[in-house]
Order: structure tokens, then sequence, then C-alpha cells
């Protein structure tokens, strides 16, 4: 049997004053209190002896030493299967992802819906990037969601280009990511871009093996991009609304994924993750990890501990007083 934290042993020494004081000899009292006072203060005899009760007490207090402790026993490494679908999730900060037709704007709730996303597929590697003109890597396949999630709420955008939207770029980004894979899963949070054809994107796509599931973000009616000055204005001095480009759905439905317009439900989002582990259940990539199979045993200690505990301090009075 080993121990985690072994040096918390060392507080079974303080057990040897404590019990020299439990086991002092009552006579030595009497220097300091009267009979009458030190009869109140004794301990009266009952089912289990003074004696035994302080016993139990000290077997407490040092089994309670030894929970703290941490016992365990190490049976040594084991092997783990595990199967996980890897996953690219590609978030479009084009300044269009800052409109405010939805609230508080497209890249907002985008960063709410894949929360919900993640929550819903622990069985995958997850990797995020950004992307604009260019994309950019924001965090490798990993499985620690909750470092995603954290990276993804406070995704910095001041020093990146908003200008324009390259799914291509994109698509670029992700091949090169998981070019060890023979297919390759890419989740888009877009409002579609400018294109009105996607074909170059399409033909990539099909030629390196990614298959496409879009949530895109926005209204048919639009909105317009709020500033520190107003509202976006172009070189006329015009207003500039943007709307929802629904001319994407091509781009996923033509590489094998799915298409999903964004509504306000919390759980519609769970519909692409179902759809993904739909399509890659036979591709899960299988890997073998070595764990330590420890087994702890502070549990045993600590609740026998509790139980010398209340046998010292609640047992039974030989008689009970008889009142007139």
């Amino acid at each position: 049997m080993l121990f985690k934290s072994p040096e918390l042993l060392m507080f079974l020494v303080l057990l040897l004053p404590i019990g020299i004081v439990l086991y002092r000899k009552r006579e030595g009292l009497g220097k300091y209190f009267s009979k009458e006072v030190l009869k109140k203060l004794q301990l009266q005899e009952g089912v289990v002896s003074v004696g035994m009760k302080s016993g139990f007490l000290l077997l407490s207090l040092a089994l309670m030493v030894i929970a703290l402790a941490r016992p365990y026993i190490d049976h040594g490494e084991i092997k783990v299967k595990s199967s996980t679908i890897d996953l690219i999730v590609g978030f479009d900060i084009s300044r269009s992802m800052f409109a405010n037709d939805v609230y508080p704007n497209r890249l907002s709730l985008a960063k709410e819906k894949f929360k919900a996303f993640s929550n819903d597929f622990k069985e995958a590697k997850i990797g995020v990037i950004g992307f604009s003109s260019r994309a950019f890597l924001i965090s490798p396949l990993t499985e620690d969601f909750n470092t995603l999630e954290y990276l993804v709420s406070h995704m910095n955008t001041d020093s990146v280009s908003l200008r324009g939207t390259s799914i291509l770029d994109a698509l670029e980004v992700t091949a090169d990511l998981m070019k060890e894979s023979d297919k390759k899963a890419f989740m888009l949070f877009t409002d579609g871009g400018d294109n009105t054809t996607f074909d170059k994107e399409i033909t990539y796509a099909k030629a390196h093996n990614i298959v496409l599931y879009i949530y895109n973000i926005g209204t048919k009616k639009g909105g317009v991009i709020p500033t520190d000055h107003g509202a976006l204005t172009d070189k006329n001095g015009d207003i500039v609304v943007v709307h929802l480009n629904e001319a994407i759905k091509t781009l996923a439905l033509e590489s094998g994924g799915a298409y999903m317009q964004y509504s306000l439900k919390r759980n519609d989002i769970k519909a692409l993750a179902d759809a993904i582990k739909k399509h890659f259940q036979n591709a899960k990539e299988e890997s073998i990890d070595m764990i330590r199979d420890i087994k702890e045993l502070f549990i045993y200690p600590l609740l026998a501990g509790i139980l010398f505990l209340f046998a010292a301090l609640y047992s039974l009075p030989l008689k009970r007083r008889r009142y007139v």
C-alpha cells in the first residue's frame, strides 16, 4: 500500500502527547480543582470504560490522519482504447460577422453556438481556426474543450484584416492541419461571405476529402455594422447593409456534408453534431493510451475513524438516573 501524501503521516507523532494527556492520573488534577468540580469534569463510567474511550479517540484520530495521507493500491499501467473524430471548426471573422441583425452580433452568436456544439461532441478532437481575407490558427486538434471555449470566447481580431471572406484559404489551412487524415470534417460558422458561386471551393474540398458542415448566421433582411462613428458606410456615404448569403449551401451539400441556417433554439446545433457523428462513425481514429490503474483506499480508514469517534463520545452509561 502506498500513500499520495505520505508527509501527512508525521502528524501521527502528535498523538503521543495527546495520549499522555488522556491517560493522565486523575489525582493530578486535584491540585487545580475541588472535588465537586472535578467530579463534574471527569467522564462517567459507562458500558465502555473511560480508558477504552480514550483509546477509541486516539485510534479515531490515527485513522483520520491515515485517510488524509490518501492510501492507495497501484495495479500498474493498463492499455485503454479510445476512438475520436478529428474536426476543424472555422470562424468567419470578416467585418460582416459584426452585423447587428442577430443579437448582439453574428460572431457572438457563433461563439455561443460553438459552446453548445462542443458540449454535444465530447468524442471529438477539435481544432479551431479563424479567417477573413486569410486564415490563422487559434488551436490545434485537442480534447481540452475548456481551453477551446476560453480561446474562442477571447478570440482577438484586433490585429487581423477583417475585409473579405476567403473560404478557400480556410479550406487550405484545414487540409494542412489534417493532412494525416483520410477524411476531414470541417465545421464552419459564417454568414456565407460575398461569393455567388463556390465552384473553386467545391473542387478543392472534393480533391482533399474535406466534408463541410455549415452553420449560416444572419438574416435575409440584413443588418448594419456598428463602428465607433455610427453605422459603417461605403465610399458614397451610404450605410452598408449586409445580408445572409444562402449560396454557400451548395458548398456544404456538394462536399457531402450538411447545412443549417441559424435559429435561436438552444439545441439546434445538436443536429449538425449528430450528422458529423453519423457520417464519420466508421472513420473514427482509434488510439491506445497507457494509464495507471489506481484504487483509492482513503474511504475505509475515514469511515472507521468516524465509527471509533462515535464510540468514544457517545457510549451509553451503565445506569440511568432515576427521577422521583
